[in-house]
């Protein structure tokens, strides 16, 4: 296994399970991006903030409150010792299952006499293997236009020990939102400089409008059809400037969230004749299968769905079809459900409302419910919830199921299932609510 992130350690844990000699290659921190650049500390910054926006409502409650900023030593001590955990539990678990962890980069030089791949480490030791998982994940990509250097990418996020009074957000997709709405909801006056007319290209436009609405109302400062061009030190601190001529900021930071590349770089894959598309990222056939014989790829190295989750699963699938006998190692990734940490949180599964009627035209049904959840209202917050149901045909099955709003990540998983397995809205509707909640708005749409 190269790569020690999410996908790589689930093939390794799934092939030693089911027997097989298993060296695993990580030169740095173990779980790659999602555990110490990503996902993990992400979503600690997204419920510390979260906490502070419970705060504020405890408040409006009748519970006393000192109006104090968030201590981000103090959290960040106690989200780094979470991490330092799960890398102390990857640890004990490679121990106990006989994985051999290489701290070292790999680099392909050949194929031995037998056909298999030959791997050299940093240090020039080189060891062979009829079958290669290649598990490398991605990079932030910092844009080429002049002063990019001025700015911070994703990962340098998590290494601030403070909120930043004035922050430029570029970019308007997954991680830009996420960010976005942290630092909004922990005290910074945060601009996004989104190069669409929208938030989150390919999410439903209904619910992201309504997303965009309630980011306004926080605060936050949303500037679309302005692609930034260039970043510049100015009195005061940093400015961008969009490509229609006009600046902005001053910014204390900006930080770019413009997309990601695969880590391919150094690792051989041109020697190995591995094949890649334009964007850089290993082709791989349905069963993550490369164009060589006995080297696979997981994760976000394909050009795959980017999501944890899916690279766990295929790593997972494949070393049981190449080490335990299973038949297929395939990997659905139709109807994968998702969630964008927003404030409030975006789930979704299934098709949008454009896709669907673009497949299946005029057999297309929409029920939405557009609410105000009980602690907003009792509060008299601004936030508003927005949960939307795609249907098709007749007997109304659902195809697409897309929640804004509080507990929204919690409530799609099980509601995935059932998208999963053909539910119909008079599924749904069959279903007695549970009341009062946010969840029981999907089974009583109409």
């Amino acid at each position: 296994m190269i790569g020690g992130g999410s996908g790589g350690l689930a093939g390794a844990f799934r092939a030693a399970e089911h027997g097989a000699r298993v060296a695993l290659l990580e030169p740095s921190a173990l779980g790659g991006t999602c555990v110490n650049a990503g996902c993990v500390p992400k979503k600690a910054m997204w419920l510390a903030a979260e906490a502070g926006r419970r705060l504020g409502m405890a408040e409006a409650l009748g519970f006393p409150m000192p109006a104090r900023p968030l201590d981000w030593p103090a959290f960040i001590t106690h989200r780094e010792r979470y991490i330092h955990n799960i890398h102390q539990s990857y640890r004990r678990r490679l121990d106990a299952a006989g994985i051999v962890h290489v701290v070292s980069r790999g680099r392909l030089v050949a194929r031995d006499a037998s056909g298999r791949s030959v791997v050299e480490c940093d240090d020039g030791l080189r060891m062979q293997a009829p079958r290669l998982l290649i598990a490398t994940g991605g990079h932030a990509l910092r844009p080429d236009i002049p002063g990019s250097g001025l700015g911070s990418v994703s990962d340098d996020f998590f290494q601030w020990r403070a909120a930043p009074e004035r922050v430029a957000i570029v970019g308007g997709g997954y991680i830009g939102v996420e960010l976005a709405g942290v630092l909004q909801q922990l005290g910074s006056h945060v601009d996004m400089l989104v190069r669409g007319e929208r938030l989150l290209r390919g999410f439903d436009g209904v619910v992201t409008d309504q997303l965009a609405d309630d980011y306004r109302l926080s605060g936050v400062r949303l500037h679309f059809g302005r692609e930034a061009v260039e970043v510049a030190k100015a009195e005061g601190g940093l400015r961008v400037r969009d490509g229609n001529g006009d600046w902005h900021g001053p910014y204390d930071k900006v930080l770019f969230a413009t997309g990601r590349a695969p880590n391919t770089a150094g690792l051989g894959l041109e020697t190995a004749g591995l094949a890649t598309d334009a964007g850089g990222h290993i082709k791989v056939d349905a069963g993550h299968a490369t164009n060589v014989p006995g080297i696979y790829a997981v994760g976000d190295v394909t050009s795959g769905l980017a999501l944890t989750p899916v690279a766990i699963a295929a790593a997972r699938r494949l070393m049981s079809h190449l080490f335990g006998g299973a038949p297929d190692p395939t990997l659905d990734q139709t109807d994968v459900p998702t969630v964008v940490f927003s404030h409030p949180p975006l789930a979704t599964v299934g098709l949008t409302e454009a896709q669907a009627r673009e497949r299946h035209g005029d057999d297309v049904h929409v029920y939405t419910a557009a609410f105000r959840p009980m602690l907003e209202a009792l509060v008299d917050g601004s936030q508003r919830s927005l949960f939307k149901l795609v249907c098709v045909g007749d007997e109304r099955r659902v195809i697409g199921l897309h929640l804004l709003g509080d507990s929204a990540d919690e409530i799609l998983q099980g509601f995935a299932v059932a998208l999963k397995k053909g539910v119909t809205l008079q599924d749904l509707q069959d279903t007695v609510a549970i009341h009062p909640t946010s969840a029981e708005e999907v089974v009583l749409m109409r």
